[in-house]
């Protein structure tokens, strides 16, 4: 009769503890497809396009000179050339790519979209002199053009405007960054494991 009971027990307890496991487990998957979805949607949120403007002007004398006659006599056309421009620092984070390993609770940035730098110039023509044997033409503009852009793409780089989108970049970044630490995940990027926006600084300005 003894035998018997303590059998009993025994099974009851291994029932129970099945139990227990099960309901166990089933709270621990629910926790992990909880957190999934609230990085996902932190992720969602950060996905949209970080723009970060500036202006730049400058003033250029476009000259040209055509020869004829052995050098012997020359046609010359020049213009005083007031640049204004509009310039966007464009970052596409709906275009980031990323991997969520909820076994490792590792969140991987694959890869982030480079910078898409926009230039909106407005060239205005100032004391404009040429000739009849020089004129102005279409090709001159397009030069004219050309230049003013190279010259601007100079002055972008040594300007903040790129910094200062970057850093805008990393903050948006941040917020994966924060959320992750805060459930107890591991965000990555190239191979390493980003701990503070100073690593993401590091590996976006390489």
């Amino acid at each position: 009769m003894l035998r018997r009971i303590g059998i009993a027990i025994v099974v009851i307890g291994g029932i129970f503890l099945l139990f227990k496991y099960c309901d166990f487990k089933k709270n621990d998957d629910e926790d992990i497809q909880y957190n999934t979805n609230l990085i996902q949607q932190q992720i969602l949120n950060v996905g949209k396009l970080v723009v970060t403007e500036g202006h730049f002007s400058e003033v250029i004398t476009y000259k040209n000179q055509q020869k004829y006659l052995l050098d012997m006599l020359s046609f010359e056309k020049k213009a005083l050339v007031i640049v204004n421009a509009d310039v966007t620092v464009a970052y596409d984070l709906r275009q980031m790519k990323y991997e969520i390993d909820e076994k490792n609770k590792t969140i991987t940035i694959v890869s982030i979209p480079k910078e898409e730098i926009k230039i909106s110039p407005d060239i205005q023509f100032y004391n404009v002199e040429q000739s009849k044997l020089n004129p102005f033409t279409g090709d001159d503009y397009n030069k004219i053009n050309k230049s003013v852009k190279a010259n601007l793409a100079k002055k972008i780089e040594k300007s903040s405007l790129k910094t200062n989108a970057q850093n805008r970049l990393i903050s948006e970044l941040s917020k994966i960054l924060i959320l992750s630490n805060s459930m107890g995940w591991k965000l990555q990027y190239e191979g390493k494991v980003i701990e503070s926006e100073k690593d993401f600084g590091q590996k976006i300005k390489l």
